[in-house]
């Protein structure tokens, strides 16, 4: 309940951010900080399981600085700007803020039932490190790669190097092998093992609905990008295609 609370205050901050700025692009930042509100509430509330609530933190606090700091004097995101055309000034409120604090509070039912159930140390615990850990360094380096790639004029052009070459997004493949991550580690205590749906409705957000395809309709009329598809993984890393 006070973990719930939590995502909406942080949503509801940014949802009056964005209304007065006319950018609601800052529900990408309140995002990562809601997950992140969502774990030290929890584990104010029930201090165990400082593993879970350390890696939940630390990834929700990456994603919420860089993607400040990637749209700093930027305007309205294209996404949100189309969803939002012609709509009531309540509608950004239901539809984009009030929607993701549901889902962020369904995708951290493992970090919640964890802090609950806390076993201590179990072996279970190390596979979910070494997911959520190379998911962050597919999310951190692929962000770093893609911004370098646009300060260097890349704007409207194809990145194909660095992760890049082996998936078309090695953010959203890191951000899904995060979650993974996190629900092995909660693992360790079998109800831990009962919030498996938060982490399939996590990749399949990622995969199927708002991430990938969104970003390659966006895309899709760039110079080569046709190619970059054929011989690029859509998701999982892999050897490009001759």
């Amino acid at each position: 309940m006070f973990e719930a609370l939590a995502a909406l205050a942080v949503l509801l901050v940014f949802f009056g951010i964005g209304t007065a700025t006319g950018r609601h692009r800052v529900v990408d930042i309140a995002w990562g900080l809601a997950f992140t509100a969502v774990a030290l509430v929890g584990y104010l509330l029930t201090p165990g399981h400082w593993l879970i609530t350390a890696l939940t933190v630390l990834w929700g606090l990456r994603l919420a600085v860089f993607i400040a700091w990637r749209s700093r004097g930027k305007g309205e995101d294209p996404r949100y700007a189309r969803l939002l055309a012609g709509k009531g000034r309540w509608y950004p409120l239901v539809m984009v803020y009030l929607l993701q604090g549901a889902i962020v509070w369904f995708v951290s039912l493992p970090v919640q039932v964890a802090q609950r159930h806390d076993d201590g140390w179990s072996w279970w615990m190390l596979p979910g490190v070494l997911v959520w850990a190379v998911g962050m360094v597919f999310e951190a380096v692929g962000d770093w790669q893609l911004s370098a790639f646009q300060r260097a004029g890349g704007h409207g052009r194809v990145l194909d190097t660095g992760l890049w070459r082996y998936t078309r997004h090695p953010n959203y493949f890191g951000d899904a092998c995060v979650w993974w991550g996190i629900w092995l580690v909660a693992c360790a205590s079998w109800p831990g093992a009962l919030t498996v749906l938060s982490p399939i409705l996590m990749t399949w957000f990622l995969v199927g609905k708002t991430g990938k395809p969104m970003t390659e309709a966006a895309m899709s009329a760039r110079p080569g990008y046709a190619e970059y598809v054929a011989r690029t993984s859509g998701f999982v890393p892999w050897f490009p295609r001759s």
